[in-house]
This record gives structure tokens, sequence and C-alpha cells, in this order.
């Protein structure tokens, strides 16, 4: 089973690692130590808390009505403006998303950079490679 270091961790659940360290002082999320002493996360207990972390969400969200399931809440960091289209792009956590939409729909949002936005997606077609 592959263990993750807090430094690891953090970057995989989207946090810092004085977040990440915090939450396995306080027992939210089990370690155990290497032989070098460096603390370490179960890939499995890394899993199911993650899934608990995006579950509990930040609670200052307005309920939301869709049928996208794929949440990513981030910062909006370009915006290209095109005559008909636009492409957005989001940093949330360590993922960077694009999105290609019309210009019209990113002026109906007032879309800018360094303002908050969530990414939603919904695909039928996902590739998942194993790192």
């Amino acid at each position: 089973m592959q263990s993750y270091t807090i430094g690891q961790a953090a970057r995989l659940l989207g946090v810092s690692p004085d977040t990440a360290r915090r939450w396995a002082d306080a027992g939210r999320v089990a370690t155990h130590r290497d032989e070098n002493g460096r603390r370490l996360v179960d890939g499995r207990d890394l899993a199911a808390f993650s899934v608990e972390v995006a579950q509990a969400g930040t609670g200052d969200e307005e309920a939301s009505y869709t049928s996208a399931r794929n949440a990513f809440p981030g910062i909006v960091t370009a915006v290209k403006l095109g005559d008909v289209a636009a492409q957005v792009e989001i940093q949330a956590g360590p993922h960077r998303l694009v999105s290609l939409l019309t210009r019209e729909a990113v002026e109906e949002l007032g879309l800018e950079v360094g303002m908050r936005a969530t990414a939603r997606v919904k695909s039928t077609s996902v590739h998942i490679d194993r790192t």
C-alpha cells in the first residue's frame, strides 16, 4: 500500500502542509512514522479522508442545484475573450481547469481574474492515469 508524506497529502488535498499537520495532530487522519521518523499517511486512509473533507465543504457556499457532481472551487487565473468564444482558467488547489465557453456567458457571469468561481465537470469520458 502506498503511503504519503504530510506534504504530499497536503498537495493532494489542496491545503497547506500546516493544515494537514494540524488535522493529523487532531487525529482527523491517521499517520504512522517510517524508519526515518517521517510522518506518513496510508493511501487508503488519505482517500477516505479526502472524501470526508470534500463532503464537509467550506460551509459558506449556497446550496447548488445541479447534476454535475465534480465541483472544483477555486480562483479565476485567466480570462481570454474572443469575438464569440472565451477561455477561462481556474486554479482549484493543485488543479488547473480550463473551460471554453461563449463570450456572452463570461460577460453574464462577470468573470474576472482574481474572483472566486467553481468549475463543474460532467463528462462521458474521463481518463485516469496511474501516477
